[in-house]
């Protein structure tokens, strides 16, 4: 089905060359009768040429031939099939054989029309015919070219996802093993260690739960380095790996939740090492995403870390407010009292991971001190989530509360910064790249040499019609004359003098007297010349000649041939 556009487009087309046809039609005296036929055949022939490219334009060639009013429609019909007819052999017998029928019937249309107006002829159709079928078919190769190109520029980015994607997963699964075969020893090491010397008879009951909070978080950490050998070996997020044998959640039985159900677990870990912590929640409890209920987590647990290192002893404040959108999670300690040394170990990556976090899920971290010295460490984080990492898409037109600029892979192509589509496909909204790649390069080095090709061919038509320009103009000085040249010779002239104000009239234009000429005088040469005014009516050609005998010019005429 056309769109509207289209469709009124082509209806106004249709009527403004049916129009054209009416009016060449009455110009050419055809009758009202006849001008409105051929009207009405022009504006279906429009209307057709789309479906019809080849057969439309040999029907308009042929009626251009005896009727003048298909003219302007064979322009529109021969670029129209220069963009529509397929294969290069077709195109070419197409518009073959349009400009021999056309140029035969102009030949047949007037019997005593002599060879130097053919040629004549014969150079217009050129133009008419073979001029706007190039130009089509020029435009529709630069635009399968173009077409093209986006493709080859699809199929390239697909491919570089595809190398980054195999290159990211080979770098997953060497981290993977590296921290499986050094970090899970080491972790195993300590959590045996501690178990043992936790049932040591010589410890205090205060070393005892010490060291019980040490295997404790060895365990954890146990835990959590499983689960991120997964992340990494899997290449999916944390809250989407667990399978039929987890527990609810997604976590083992007996294994603290890593969601905002496990944030009081590390608040009474905390505690147990000596910190005061304090737990504020605000707001109707709603349920988050598993990344985003893992991002809470995260966040907590970074909070309280970097508490422990860079502040101890400090009052620590968790903070959950639940807001209509969002899930704003705190975590704040005081003003530290003594400055802690230099010789804590900090990689200075967490809030660089938790920010990364946020942002794939379409929230936001922030941190920073607080008025009365201490710092304060925020994280707000939407309630639904795509799951996949990216974030969800807001309902109708509506703008998301939290914006990240995208620094991935998708920000080197445009056509992916708006909305979430994917921007390697912008171009090939249906899969036919696998059957189509194997001939792509044939079809593209066939497209650059058709293009060629035809720019070739455009110039020579341009030479050869400037050239033909020029050919006619000289021809034009050769056979006619304007009134007041014919009103300045008298009669009784010498033949000399009279020939040396007139052109010599051995041109192609002129071909005689015509029908409808006076009689030649007895034992005369009569030079024949065309006249720069209009004859009376479009047939009518008004005509000088100029008869001399014995040296002298005995008669000059102005008439009118058919």
């Amino acid at each position: 089905m056309w769109p509207t556009g289209r469709i009124v487009g082509e209806s106004l087309l249709s009527l403004a060359l049916t129009l054209l046809a009416v009016a060449a039609g009455l110009a050419d005296d055809q009758g009202m009768l006849p001008a409105i036929g051929i009207g009405l055949a022009a504006g279906l022939l429009s209307l057709l040429r789309r479906g019809l490219p080849a057969s439309v334009l040999l029907a308009t060639g042929a009626g251009s031939a005896p009727f003048f009013g298909f003219a302007p429609l064979l322009l529109v019909v021969a670029w129209s099939a220069g963009r529509r007819i397929d294969g290069l052999g077709r195109a070419c017998g197409a518009f073959g054989l349009a400009y021999g029928l056309t140029l035969a019937l102009s030949m047949l249309s007037g019997p005593n029309t002599s060879w130097s107006i053919l040629a004549l002829a014969a150079m217009f159709l050129l133009i008419a015919i073979l001029v706007p079928g190039l130009a089509g078919r020029y435009w529709s190769q630069r635009r399968t070219l173009t077409d093209t190109l986006h493709e080859y520029n699809a199929q390239l980015l697909r491919e570089r996802v595809m190398l980054v994607g195999q290159a990211r997963m080979l770098e997953r699964q060497r981290i993977a093993q590296d921290m499986h075969d050094s970090l899970g020893h080491q972790l195993a090491l300590i959590a045996v260690h501690t178990g043992a010397l936790e049932v040591d008879r010589e410890l205090t009951g205060q070393q005892r739960e010490a060291v019980g909070v040490l295997r404790e978080a060895s365990v954890a950490a146990m835990h959590e380095l499983r689960d991120v050998v997964g992340v990494l070996r899997a290449g999916e997020d944390a809250g989407r790996t667990g399978g039929s044998a987890q527990g609810a959640g997604g976590e083992e039985p007996g294994t603290p939740s890593r969601g905002v159900a496990g944030i009081d677990s590390l608040a009474e870990a905390s505690r147990r090492a000596g910190s005061d912590v304090e737990i504020r929640r605000s707001g109707e409890v709603r349920p988050l995403a598993p990344t985003a209920d893992h991002a809470a987590y995260r966040v907590v647990q970074e909070g309280l870390t970097n508490a422990h290192k860079h502040a101890p002893g400090t009052p620590i404040t968790i903070g959950l407010r639940y807001e209509p959108d969002s899930l704003v999670v705190e975590v704040a300690n005081g003003p530290v009292a003594v400055p802690v040394g230099g010789g804590v170990a900090s990689g200075r990556q967490g809030l660089t991971g938790l920010e990364e976090r946020a942002r794939l899920i379409g929230g936001m971290v922030h941190a920073g001190p607080t008025a009365d010295g201490g710092f304060r460490l925020a994280g707000v984080l939407p309630y639904t989530s795509s799951g996949d990492g990216f974030p969800s898409p807001p309902p109708g037109d509506a703008t998301p509360t939290f914006v990240a600029a995208q620094s991935d892979f998708r920000a080197q192509n445009p056509a992916g910064s708006a909305g979430d589509s994917d921007p390697v496909i912008d171009w090939n909204a249906l899969p036919k790249e696998l059957a189509k790649a194997v001939n792509r390069t044939k079809r593209g080095n066939g497209i650059a040499i058709g293009c060629g090709v035809v720019a070739l061919v455009a110039v020579v038509l341009v030479i050869v019609v400037v050239v033909a320009g020029v050919f006619l103009v000289r021809e034009v000085d050769k056979a006619m004359i304007d009134p007041e040249q014919y009103d300045a010779v008298t009669v009784g002239q010498t033949e000399e003098s009279v020939r040396e104000l007139l052109p010599q009239g051995d041109s192609f234009l002129n071909t005689g007297p015509g029908d409808g000429a006076p009689p030649v005088p007895d034992g005369a040469k009569c030079l024949t010349l065309l006249s720069s005014d209009f004859g009376s009516s479009w047939d009518a050609e008004p005509v000088f000649r100029f008869c001399f005998k014995d040296g002298k010019l005995i008669e000059k005429k102005s008439f009118e041939t058919a």
